[in-house]
């Protein structure tokens, strides 16, 4: 393959397109189905977040992508919303379709390119006999599919389906075909997460090299996570010259995942001093949008994913907790605060300290005197041996500045049923009263299972997604009627909250259970506020010279 006489391409900005797919190649990781409802919360949230454009669907694929579709691109401002088509005109017909003939609306469409695809794929002789014969046909379609979108909108994305394993020769061919033939966005996929990150920059380097590329298009990675590199490959393809990055929240996707929407972005923005390019994302809502994503899909986030984990920011040896209270540079390289994440980066354990320990209770207004630390220590580290970690809580009773964690009931259970079936997905309906305002909340939720979509019902009921860190039942009685005693564990970004109870109805129980890790979670915040109220009013009192 011989060079091209013109210029190497040069990036049309400094600006990445943050192109979400959580809608689409996310709701493909198995088990990970939402309902459309659910969709247009998260598609509100991703225009709130500021991504640049939604994927919405694949509307040629169900009705009810078709359907959730036609919501987002009516209900939706600011992004630009993308149907996904193969290279076929019935499927390109169904995308343009959906998208109601909108402004900023996008169609993608993508065909196979690889020899192991088109050898898979197209291996029907209706599509040529021999290799180059398909080939032949994937070009022609690819261009009929662009030409056809291109009725429909301006803006036509088109994917090379598995780039990262196509040769070099046919995939430029490929590319400067659906460029001529109006593609605006050009993706190269690293379909399978195949490539190393060199491997995956020079796809670019050689397209770049080999095609005449007006300075309108924009190039695209699209990277998944089957050896680890999806957010690796995704930075190596901007550094390249490509301007946008296909990506999910929480990383979600077919198989091992995509590239996470918020790893891409903190590393862009965290190392901007040695990339210079930059994202419209407001980058505190990663949290809160993370969480909305994983209480709707049913994956909790691991406590060490990077950016929303639970453990992202925080710190339980000693020697990492005193050099973060001395200087938070030391071992952090963002604030927890900028994505969203609960600023308390000390958790406590075996491994913690004394620094860290009382740095934790003089934030909680617990004044130790010196004379009795040593004391308090002590029972942490006894403590700190039988509990994997301390929370707030345990500290109060350890001090005994009070004698049991206060339970004051902010949730009531009203009604709960649960419908499962083995043709449909299994359904809750709950109503919670809120017993401080008197409101009864009645919502719906939907699961792997019944307690999964109990616990999901819930969680809307309250309005506020949770992350339950464990669900254990254990019988605490014989025969058919026997009682069921059920646990539950959970946290929202900060300290762990249990909840137990039973019932001969464990189902009841889970509910239950569930409501009381809640309430211990609110009367933990109420003494939070009344804590902070006592501490301004001191101070407020201190500084009008009052005796």
């Amino acid at each position: 393959m011989t060079k091209k006489k013109s210029g190497t391409y040069q990036p049309p900005s400094d600006r990445v397109v943050i192109f979400d797919t959580t809608l689409r190649d996310g709701e493909q990781a198995p088990g990970a189905g939402m309902t459309i409802p659910e969709k247009i919360q998260i598609a509100h949230k991703l225009a709130e977040l500021g991504v640049d454009v939604i994927e919405a669907g694949f509307p040629i694929s169900s009705p009810g992508q078709a359907e959730t579709v036609q919501r987002i691109v009516t209900e939706i401002d600011g992004p630009v919303i993308c149907a996904l088509s193969r290279a076929t005109p019935g499927d390109v017909q169904a995308a343009g379709e959906a998208l109601l003939n909108r402004g900023h609306t996008r169609i993608h469409t993508f065909i196979a390119t690889s020899d192991i695809h088109l050898q898979s794929k197209f291996g029907e002789d209706r599509y040529g006999k021999t290799l180059e014969e398909k080939r032949e046909t994937v070009l022609k379609m690819s261009i009929e599919a662009v030409q056809l979108a291109k009725s429909f909108t301006d803006d036509v994305e088109f994917s090379a389906e598995d780039a990262g394993r196509t040769g070099d020769e046919f995939l430029c061919e490929v590319i400067q075909a659906v460029i001529d033939a109006g593609a605006t966005t050009i993706n190269l996929p690293d379909t399978t997460g195949y490539c190393f990150p060199s491997e995956y920059a020079a796809i670019f380097e050689t397209v770049f090299t080999h095609c005449t590329i007006p300075k309108h298009v924009v190039f695209s990675t699209h990277c998944h996570d089957d050896l680890g590199f999806a957010v690796a490959n995704s930075i190596v393809g901007v550094t390249a010259g490509a301007r946008q990055i296909e990506c999910t929240i929480n990383g979600i996707g077919e198989r091992a995942g995509n590239a996470a929407l918020e790893e891409v972005v903190m590393a862009l923005r965290v190392r901007e001093d040695r990339l210079g390019l930059k994202t419209g994302i407001n980058t505190r809502l990663l949290m809160r949008t993370s969480k909305l994503v994983s209480t709707f899909c049913g994956f909790v986030v691991p406590p060490n994913k990077a950016i929303v984990g639970s453990n992202a920011f925080g710190h339980e040896a000693g020697i990492h907790q005193d050099g973060v209270l001395k200087m938070r540079e030391t071992y952090e390289i963002m604030r927890a605060e900028d994505v969203g994440q609960e600023t308390e980066s000390i958790r406590l354990g075996r491994h913690s300290g004394r620094h860290g320990l009382f740095n934790r209770l003089e934030k909680l207004g617990i004044l130790i005197p010196e004379n009795t630390r040593e004391k308090v220590y002590g029972d942490f580290v006894k403590l700190a041996d039988r509990k994997k970690e301390i929370n707030d809580i345990d500290l109060f009773n350890l001090v005994n500045e009070h004698s049991a964690p206060v339970n004051t009931p902010h949730y009531e259970l009203v009604h709960m049923e649960v419908s499962v079936g083995t043709d449909k997905k299994p359904k809750a309906v709950v109503r919670i009263k809120h017993l401080r305002t008197g409101q009864v909340e009645e919502k719906t939720g939907t699961g792997d299972g019944p307690i999964d979509a109990l616990f999901r019902a819930i969680d809307h009921a309250v309005n506020e997604a949770h992350d339950l860190i464990n669900y254990s039942i254990r019988s605490i009685s014989e025969g058919a009627d026997a009682f069921g005693e059920v646990s539950v564990l959970i946290t929202i970004g900060g300290p762990c909250f249990a909840g137990k109870a039973s019932s001969t109805d464990v189902v009841f129980a889970s509910a239950e259970a569930y409501l009381n890790a809640l309430n211990s979670l609110a009367s933990f915040r109420a003494d939070e506020e009344s804590i902070q109220f006592v501490n301004d009013g001191i101070m407020q009192a201190f500084q009008g010279g009052v005796a």
